[in-house]
């Protein structure tokens, strides 16, 4: 066991022998880290949490009171495997959440990028992937293996289905369910997710010039207006590869996709 001198832990949490407390670490009343959790320097854990499994937490993170990050998965087909869950810096996590280790059949890890926030109640499953400055509202939960590109925004009780994923600057509305993949900088809502606009209020989409916004309404358009197949939409993104970096979250998206995207 390695805790910093530097950190605070209340007199009535648990850490177990070996577990690793950075300096300037706060855990609140109550809670319980297991053997093999990493938690990184100033990163503050509220009361009554359990943080477990080979668990790495980076920097400077907030998790709310009640919240269990790292434990066994829903998975019926884990069996106890050495899986991981790694968190990187500057999170903000609400109370009450869930967050699962992964499988050996999936990545054997769940990934949480940088400055994400999730507010109460949240529920990441196992496997998840998700970048950096990421937003999920209360309640909502994502299921095994889904993935959430950079400046990905989900609403309050939303349902995202195993295998999914959201593009860069993509936003579903509070209440929606999601089945298929959505392409970068797409709006949608409804149970099930139909597409709604392009998301022109995306931190990514307003840090591009004029010329590649105009050219993300193009791509929707050609999506969901003009009945193109998606082999059609791929062949005309080649095209533009060159000329505009804002086709790269296209090809990267279309790569992984294999739900087929909301229609």
């Amino acid at each position: 066991m390695s805790i910093s001198s530097a950190s605070r832990i209340a007199a009535s949490s648990l850490v177990e022998s070996g577990a690793i407390i950075g300096a300037h670490v706060s855990i609140g009343p109550y809670c319980i880290i297991a053997a093999g959790v990493v938690i990184g320097e100033g990163t503050v854990i509220g009361s009554h949490s359990v943080i477990t499994g080979l668990t790495t937490i980076g920097c400077d993170n907030r998790i709310g009171q009640y919240s269990s990050i790292g434990e066994v998965n829903q998975d019926l087909k884990y069996a106890g495997e050495p899986t991981t869950l790694v968190i990187g810096d500057r999170n903000q996590i609400g109370h009450h959440a869930t967050i699962h280790r992964g499988t050996v059949q999936g990545l054997g890890s769940t990934l949480i990028g940088n400055d994400n926030r999730f507010s109460n109640g949240v529920h990441i499953g196992h496997d998840c992937v998700l970048g950096d400055n990421t937003q999920i509202g209360d309640n909502s939960g994502l299921a095994g293996h889904v993935e959430l590109d950079d400046d990905a925004q989900i609403g309050f009780m939303c349902a995202i289905h195993q295998f999914c994923m959201l593009g860069n600057g993509v936003k579903i509305l509070d209440q929606s369910g999601v089945v298929q993949d959505v392409p970068p900088f797409v709006m949608a809502g409804g149970n099930h997710a139909q597409p709604l606009g392009v998301n022109v209020e995306s931190r990514a989409f307003l840090a591009l010039d004029e010329q590649q916004q105009a050219l993300i309404h193009t791509l929707y358009a050609r999506f969901y207006h003009e009945a193109l197949s998606i082999d059609e939409v791929k062949r005309s993104l080649k095209v533009m590869e060159s000329d505009f970096p804002v086709i790269g979250f296209f090809d990267r998206f279309f790569a992984r996709s294999a739900r087929g995207i909301v229609r």
